[in-house]
């Protein structure tokens, strides 16, 4: 007979960062009970089929497989988002992009894209705050499609519609208010490929060329041809590529170009605005 304390005494993840919230997860959800649950009711027992599914997440997770991907679930801004090893899985930074997006455009009627959707975190987001936009959510890998119209239908949000398209290549002569993407940012000999989480992440929804700006210089090239007069295009990218990514918005004739950090301090978004 097994009870959850014991459980949660006996579990160890010495490499993983985040050990205690890791650990209370996995139980969690091996159980089918929340995280309040455990402290609740510590002397609960736990079948001998919950505490085998416990073991087997935790030896995933000591092998490096991220919680995310073990559980297939992640939130993001107020979502409970289904994952699989074939996106990115949503992170923190990246609701940064969410918030500036709101920022710009009111609470009206306006045309959105999200570029390189993934789970569909933040066009879903987006769509989730401001009812009246019609927020166009696309991607090139087409389980990743097929994953982003999973979330979108459990969250019964009408006003997203997801397409497989390799950035604007399904969307000629579409025009929209605001153009949004985390895309691929990360320098193919970057060492931290090959450690942590990102191991088990798809390639193609990190890697971007040898300076990690391949895909940004095309969207930002790009972004023109798909922006009404004024609009705007907000980009995520590494911790180090805000001055180039500054550089590119202003050579393609955006204005109004900012960056803005993450809680980490790090410049991890940049803006700017088509006026011409």
């Amino acid at each position: 007979m097994t009870i959850i304390a014991s459980l949660l005494r006996g579990a160890e993840l010495p490499d993983s960062p985040t050990a205690r919230l890791d650990i209370e997860l996995l139980l969690a959800a091996a159980i089918g009970k929340s995280r309040s649950y455990l402290h609740t009711w510590p002397e609960r027992i736990v079948t001998s089929e919950a505490a085998q599914t416990f073991a087997d997440y935790l030896q995933r997770r000591r092998a490096g497989e991220p919680v995310a991907y073990i559980l297939g679930q992640q939130g993001f801004w107020k979502l409970d988002l289904e994952v699989a090893p074939h996106t990115l899985i949503p992170r923190p930074e990246t609701e940064l992009l969410v918030e500036a997006a709101l920022e710009l455009l009111p609470a009206l009627p306006a045309r959105v894209l999200d570029l390189g959707t993934g789970t569909g975190a933040i066009a879903l987001a987006l769509a989730s705050e401001r009812p009246q936009w019609q927020v166009t959510a696309v991607d090139r890998v087409l389980d990743a499609v097929a994953l982003a119209e999973r979330n979108r239908q459990r969250l019964q949000l009408e006003n997203v519609q997801v397409l497989n398209s390799h950035w604007f290549s399904a969307l000629e002569g579409k025009r929209f208010q605001l153009i949004i993407s985390n895309p691929p940012y990360i320098a193919a000999a970057d060492p931290h490929l090959v450690a942590g989480d990102v191991r088990f992440e798809p390639s193609s929804a990190l890697v971007a060329g040898e300076d990690g700006l391949d895909d940004l210089r095309t969207i930002i090239t790009q972004a023109p041809r798909h922006l009404e007069p004024g609009g705007w295009l907000l980009l995520e990218h590494g911790y180090d590529q805000a001055a180039a990514v500054r550089e590119l918005l202003a050579q393609n004739d955006f204005e109004q170009i900012e960056s803005r950090d993450d809680l980490a301090g790090h410049e991890r978004i940049t803006l700017g605005r088509l006026l011409c």
